[in-house]
């Protein structure tokens, strides 16, 4: 899957934000989603390419994948399962 043709269903910025409020954020968020709909999160924190993914393979939704961006950012992918 091409991560840059994504479409999101809802997108939450976290730029700025540093380890843990990028992670709590996206489970707040993730909580409030249906199955099958797909949040894109914005993030600059490094450690979200750990957490993010992390979060996801214990079972709470689908990691499809992240792009770096110029300026520092990192665009993640999560789907809802």
């Amino acid at each position: 899957m091409d991560v840059q043709s994504i479409q999101a269903d809802q997108v939450l910025d976290t730029s700025g934000l540093s380890c843990p409020m990028p992670l709590l954020k996206t489970k707040k968020v993730l909580k409030t989603m249906s199955a099958g709909q797909i949040l894109e999160i914005i993030g600059t924190d490094p450690g979200s390419k750990n957490d993010i993914p992390e979060y996801c393979n214990k079972g709470n939704a689908e990691f499809l994948g992240f792009v770096d961006e110029d300026g520092g950012r990192t665009r993640y992918f999560v789907k809802v399962i």
